[in-house]
C-alpha cells in the first residue's frame, strides 16, 4: 500500500479498494439483471412451471455451494485478484456464448437446456470468486480501515437491492431478452477489466495443488475454525438466524401478498398499489434501511470487540419478528385490518433492515481481523458454506408448514428458533472474545 493511502482516513482514497467496488458494482448490477431475467424468462417459456423454476433455483444454489469450498482453497494459494478476474472474464463469456446459442436455437426446450447448463457453469465461476473477494479486503486496506470498507459494500449492496430490481423491471419490459443477457455479459466483462487493474502482495504456494491437497486444505481450514471458538459460536448462530429468517423473506411475504392481502376487498392504498407492488415497498423498506445502517457505521469508530454488541443487536432482531407475529394473529388471522398489518409489516422490515446492517458489518470486519491472512479465504468459504447450508431445507419446510397450517404457525415457529438462537449467543461467554 503506498504512503498516500495510508495518511488519508477515506478507505476510497486507495485505488486499489476503488477498483474492487468499482469491480463488484458493475457484476453485482449484471446478477441481479441476469436474476431477475430468467426467473421470469423460465416462468414465461414453460408457462408458469414454479417446479421448474425451482429446480432451476436449486441446482444453481447447490453447485455454489460446492464450488465455494473449492475457491476457499484457490483463494489462499493463487492471488485473490486474478481469481476474480478470471471468473468475471469467464462469466461474461459464457453469458455472451449463451446469448448466441438462445439466438441459433429458438425451440423452448433447448433455451431451457442453454439456461440450465448456464446456471450451473456460471454459479461454479461464483463459487470460486467468492471465498477470493470475500477475502481480499484486509490485503488492500489498513486494519483500522475495514469497517469502514466493508460499510461502502454494504450500502452498495442494499443501493443495488433497491435500486438493481427496479432497473431490472424496467429493462425487462422493454428490451428483448437477448439485449438483456448481452447487457448482463458486458457487465462481468467491465467488472473484470477493473480487477485486473488491483496490485497487492502476494506469495504463491509452492506445493503443487492436487486432490489430496484441496482436501488438506479444507481439513486445515476445519481444525483452524476449532481453535477459534467464538467464530465458530457466531457461526452456529448466523447458521440458525438464517434458518429462521429466510421462511420471513422468501416464503411468507410472497404467500402473504398472494392470498391475504390479494383477497381482501380493500387495503391501503389500494387505488395506487397493486398487491405485488406492495410486495416491492416492503422490500424497499429493508434495503432503504439497510442502507442507512451501513452509511451510519462508515463513518462511526471501528471497535476492537463487537461480540457481546452482535448477540444484544440479534435479540432486537428477535423481539421484532416476535412483534410481526403478534401482529400477523391479531390483525390478520383473528381480525380483518390488512392495512394495519401492512403498517406493522414496513415498520417491521424498517427495523430488520437497518439491524442487518449493523450487525453484518462489524461481523465481516471482525471476521477480518481475527483470521490469519493465509487461512481467510478458505475460513470464509466454510462461514459461506455454513450460513447458508440450511436454506434450502428452511425454505422447503417453511413451504410445507404454510400450506398445512398457514401463516400465523410459520411466524411462530421463525419466533421462537430465532429468539431462542439469539438468547444463546448472548449467553455464550467466548462471544466476548470478538
Amino acid at each position: 500500500m503506498s504512503s498516500a493511502d495510508r495518511v488519508t482516513d477515506n478507505v476510497f482514497l486507495n485505488r486499489n479498494y476503488r477498483l474492487v467496488f468499482l469491480g463488484a458494482l458493475v457484476s453485482e448490477l449484471g446478477a441481479i439483471l441476469y436474476s431477475f431475467t430468467v426467473g421470469f424468462y423460465i416462468l414465461k417459456a414453460t408457462g408458469n412451471d414454479a417446479f421448474l423454476q425451482g429446480l432451476y433455483l436449486a441446482l444453481c444454489g447447490a453447485t455454489m455451494l460446492a464450488f465455494t469450498l473449492v475457491g476457499g482453497v484457490l483463494g489462499d494459494r493463487m492471488s485473490k485478484a486474478k481469481i476474480m478476474y478470471v471468473c468475471d472474464f469467464f462469466k461474461g463469456g459464457i453469458i455472451v456464448l449463451a446469448t448466441a446459442l438462445m439466438l441459433v436455437f429458438t425451440s423452448s426446450g433447448a433455451q431451457l437446456a442453454i439456461l440450465f447448463v448456464l446456471g450451473i457453469v456460471g454459479n461454479m465461476a461464483s463459487g470460486v470468486f467468492t471465498p477470493a473477494a470475500g477475502s481480499l479486503l484486509p490485503h488492500i486496506v489498513r486494519e483500522d480501515q475495514l469497517q469502514q470498507a466493508n460499510a461502502y459494500f454494504a450500502m452498495k449492496s442494499a443501493l443495488e437491492s433497491v435500486l438493481g430490481i427496479v432497473l431490472a423491471g424496467m429493462l425487462y419490459a422493454v428490451l428483448p431478452i437477448h439485449v438483456l443477457f448481452f447487457l448482463v455479459g458486458s457487465c462481468y466483462v467491465v467488472s473484470g477489466i477493473s480487477e485486473t487493474m488491483i496490485q497487492y502482495e502476494h506469495h504463491s504456494s509452492s506445493e503443487r495443488l492436487t486432490l489430496r491437497t484441496a482436501v488438506s486444505d479444507m481439513a486445515d481450514g476445519v481444525a483452524y475454525l476449532k481453535t477459534k471458538r467464538a467464530i465458530l459460536a457466531m457461526l452456529v448462530a448466523v447458521l440458525f438466524v438464517n434458518f429462521f429468517i429466510t421462511p420471513i423473506m422468501g416464503n411468507f411475504l410472497p404467500f402473504f401478498v398472494r392470498t391475504n392481502l390479494a383477497e381482501s376487498p380493500s387495503y391501503l392504498l389500494d387505488g395506487v398499489l397493486t398487491p405485488e407492488l406492495w410486495s416491492s415497498v416492503v422490500q424497499v423498506c429493508f434495503g432503504a434501511s439497510s442502507l442507512l445502517g451501513a452509511a451510519i457505521l462508515s463513518g462511526g469508530t471501528q471497535l476492537d470487540r463487537c461480540g457481546r454488541k452482535i448477540a444484544r443487536l440479534l435479540c432486537a432482531m428477535a423481539a421484532v419478528v416476535i412483534g410481526l407475529t403478534v401482529c400477523y394473529l391479531l390483525f390478520v388471522d383473528l381480525g380483518s385490518q390488512v392495512s394495519a398489518f401492512l403498517v406493522a409489516l414496513c415498520l417491521g422490515f424498517l427495523a430488520l433492515g437497518f439491524l442487518v446492517a449493523s450487525i453484518n458489518v462489524p461481523a465481516s470486519t471482525v471476521l477480518m481481523r481475527v483470521v490469519d491472512r493465509d487461512k481467510l479465504s478458505k475460513v470464509s468459504s466454510l462461514t459461506n458454506v455454513g450460513s447458508q447450508g440450511m436454506v434450502p431445507i428452511a425454505s422447503v419446510l417453511a413451504g410445507a408448514i404454510l400450506g398445512t397450517f398457514g401463516c400465523t404457525a410459520l411466524l411462530g415457529l421463525c419466533s421462537l428458533g430465532f429468539t431462542a438462537t439469539a438468547i444463546a449467543l448472548l449467553f455464550n461467554r467466548q462471544i466476548d472474545d470478538l
